[in-house]
């Protein structure tokens, strides 16, 4: 009895330690094949996100489907070859014109855009001033804290290619108390 009683435990240990491994595993092989992290660096897109959070991306959904306006991304600012990427939210599609008026308004082809991600009222439209052209395969991006963020209306960073996009940035993973999806 006492035999099959310590057999007993030693079964459930090493069946409690594969099923671990398997978790482990199965997690490792899902951020690393289909996610990365990011660190945000500075108040660009505060409230949504602030400095020195950390992101889990959505490396594969842009390898089938395009981003959609409102999406948050990360990409390689100017084709960036370094490790380096920029965490924004998309405003402009492909073959859209975008324009930005004096009081911070934005217009999509000519129509006001209804969105409620900016902070505040942007001081300054920068190179949207004018009419902004979007390419086929390029996004004009903004970032939630307007006022406070290098975006598509400086030509540091210009309009957004569909090729420089590393993905989209779905769930905060630290800090822990804000823990969750990015909206």
């Amino acid at each position: 009895e006492k035999r099959r009683a310590k057999h007993s435990i030693i079964k459930n240990i090493l069946l409690w330690t594969f099923q671990i491994l398997v978790v482990i595993l199965f997690a490792y092989v899902l951020v690393y094949f289909f996610g990365q992290s990011r660190t945000n660096i500075g108040q660009s897109m505060d409230v949504t996100l602030s400095g020195g959070d950390t992101v889990l991306m959505d490396t594969l959904i842009y390898q089938v489907g395009s981003p959609k306006r409102g999406d948050v991304i990360a990409f390689k600012p100017n084709g960036s070859g370094t490790g380096h990427s920029s965490i924004k939210r998309v405003i402009g599609l492909p073959g859209e014109t975008v324009r930005i008026d004096q009081n911070g308004n934005i217009y999509i082809n000519g129509k006001l855009l209804k969105e409620n991600y900016g902070k505040e009222t942007m001081l300054n439209n920068g190179r949207a001033g004018s009419d902004v052209y979007l390419g086929s395969d390029e996004y004009f991006v903004l970032g939630d804290n307007r006022n406070n963020s290098i975006d598509s209306r400086w030509s540091d960073v210009g309009n957004v290619s569909r090729e420089d996009i590393v993905g989209k940035v779905v769930l905060r993973i630290y800090p822990f108390k804000s823990f969750g999806l990015i909206k």
